[in-house]
């Protein structure tokens, strides 16, 4: 009787001491569990940080207890503009983002609401506050071609406009941030505009790095032989020949 009687306290004993021990467990992991009570976002350049959150649905504190590191995460890469986000705890309370943004090669104006064409051809929404940055301007598309928010583009027309970009990229990234405006003329022959230069270039189509390596050599000379200002307009429509429509007469360039 009293062996039974040892066995039931030594096992009454065990309960307990495991019992205590999950306690301490627990009570170590609340210890030391990190909550969310501020988020910082870092490597924004196309919107502050405060509009990031706003438009990730993280700006409301109150709701920061129930936040973990993947549901932040995933708030943020949805964002339009965000390629994608590492987020870390910096401190015990406050998580860091660091934000891999979207390139943005070009603003596309049709209609009402310029998009912009990111370096994917993914068309995606101006936002409000957005801090504009420095890219060509695309205007007037093809009415053919499709435009559709968040989706790719497919149209010759923008395509064409693109590739215009990527040449001037490719000749001297000096003379690309020259370039202020491709208008595609709904399917016309495309017209572009460099800030800084006073004559349009009549582009044509096709043919686009030749046309555009002609046109850099041209304008070379134009200014070191200061005859810029007595152009009117280039044209670069015909294969192999640049015509210069001067104030008086018209010089041929072959």
């Amino acid at each position: 009787m009293s062996e039974n009687k040892g066995k039931l306290l030594g096992s009454v004993f065990f309960v307990f001491l495991i019992f205590l021990l999950t306690f301490l467990i627990m009570n170590a992991k609340k210890s030391t569990k990190k909550t969310v009570q501020l988020i910082e976002i870092e490597g924004n350049k196309l919107l502050s940080g405060n509009d990031y959150l706003t438009q990730s649905r993280l700006n409301n504190k109150a709701e920061y207890s129930g936040l973990t590191l993947a549901i932040i995460k995933d708030r943020i890469e949805k964002h339009p503009y965000v390629k994608y986000a590492d987020v870390e705890f910096y401190k015990s309370h406050l998580v860091r983002v660091y934000l891999t943004e979207k390139k943005m090669d070009a603003v596309l104006v049709s209609g009402s609401n310029p998009l912009f064409i990111s370096d994917d051809f993914e068309l995606l929404p101006v936002l409000p506050k957005t801090k504009m940055v420095d890219l060509p301007v695309i205007t007037n598309p093809d009415k053919s071609d499709t435009i559709k928010l968040y989706s790719l583009v497919r149209g010759e027309d923008i395509t064409q406009g693109l590739k215009i970009i990527d040449a001037c990229k490719l000749v001297d990234n000096k003379f690309f941030k020259y370039l202020s405006e491709i208008n595609l003329r709904e399917g016309g022959d495309i017209v572009i505009n460099f800030s800084g230069l006073k004559p349009p270039v009549v582009f044509g189509k096709y043919e686009t790095a030749a046309k555009i390596v002609y046109l850099r050599n041209v304008l070379d000379y134009l200014t070191t032989s200061n005859s810029l200002n007595n152009t009117s307009y280039i044209d670069l429509r015909f294969s192999n020949k640049v015509y210069l429509g001067e104030n008086q007469g018209t010089g041929v360039t072959e």
